[in-house]
């Protein structure tokens, strides 16, 4: 009898080498306790606004349209900013994190934003039931996707895991992912001021 031992794909790669990250993010969001009020919440949009701008950055790389098929749908930068506008605050400014991330490396932007999208139904729930937001104001980055957040999961993680992305890149793609969750990090330790 023989024993085939096949590796992790992507996907789980990712989630098992970044889980210290996706911990730590965990522990800054409740430091910054960004449902305790609107004036909170508006600071984690502006957080947001500035990661989901690093992301959609990368959509315009013909190598990244051809990894995710369904790019296009993809992506919260304006919901972001319009939910800015609903609270009354106004957009942030900066440079492009991401200027110069390409593939592979922009998988891992992705991932990184992607499953927020995924983990984000517990913050939806949060801003109505604590803020009174919605999926029309104030709360559409929190929103799922129209076909449903683990719909659009599933097909991801399907490009993530896709056979045509050589092996050889996986490890770049964890690099983009870490350096996607430092971002994220700073970003919500510069707009909660924590230590």
């Amino acid at each position: 009898m023989t024993t085939t031992i096949t590796a992790p794909g992507l996907a789980q790669r990712l989630k098992t080498e970044t889980a210290e990250q996706h911990a730590r993010m965990h522990r800054l969001m409740e430091q910054a306790r960004p449902f305790a009020s609107r004036e909170n919440y508006a600071r984690f949009v502006a957080a947001q606004y500035l990661f989901q701008r690093d992301v959609v950055h990368l959509f315009a790389d013909p190598a990244v349209k051809a990894a995710v098929p369904d790019l296009d749908q993809r992506g919260r930068d304006d919901a972001s900013l319009a939910d800015l506008a609903d609270l009354g605050a106004s957009a942030p400014q900066g440079s492009i994190a991401s200027e110069g991330v390409a593939m592979p490396e922009a998988l891992g932007w992705l991932y990184v934003s992607e499953g927020s999208t995924l983990g984000a139904a517990f913050l939806f729930k949060e801003a109505q039931e604590q803020l009174g937001l919605t999926a029309e104001f104030g709360a559409r980055n929190l929103a799922a996707y129209p076909e449903g957040r683990a719909n659009a999961w599933r097909r991801f993680v399907a490009a993530l895991d896709n056979e045509h992305l050589d092996p050889a890149v996986h490890d770049a793609v964890i690099t983009g992912a870490s350096a996607a969750y430092d971002r994220f990090g700073v970003l919500l330790e510069e707009h909660f001021e924590l230590a």
